[in-house]
């Protein structure tokens, strides 16, 4: 049976949420998942804590956290290309994302070989 996109959707984010409580001990507010052409957009609110927020005061700060998160996320690509093969059958071309120090927001764009969204 093949699942609807809205169906693809929801499981790529509840697989991302399970994802991040466990490669990094705590789950985004929420995670919206959207798929157009051969992306797959990720977007996380609610990624950064309290005392995060008060580092990203200082653009120093707010550097050292991008850096940081940004290296925790890369640290477990291979988790999260699986994830996207698990669900969608496609293999992952390229992976980007970046994080909001002033929303806190991050998002992640999974470029895929072929067009996920026409094969739905």
């Amino acid at each position: 049976m093949k699942l609807s996109k809205g169906s693809y959707e929801s499981e790529i984010s509840k697989a991302i949420t399970h994802w991040e409580k466990e490669f990094l001990g705590r789950g985004s507010i929420s995670v919206k998942t959207d798929i157009l052409r051969n992306m797959i957009i990720v977007n996380l609110k609610g990624i950064l804590t309290p005392a995060e927020y008060t580092v990203c005061k200082t653009k120093e700060g707010m550097l050292t956290i991008k850096k940081t998160r940004s290296e925790l996320v890369e640290s477990g690509i291979e988790d999260l290309k699986d994830i996207i093969l698990t669900i969608t059958g496609e293999k992952v071309k390229s992976f980007h994302t970046d994080i909001s120090s002033r929303t806190g927001e991050r998002v992640m764009v999974f470029l895929l070989y072929n067009d996920l969204e026409k094969n739905l």
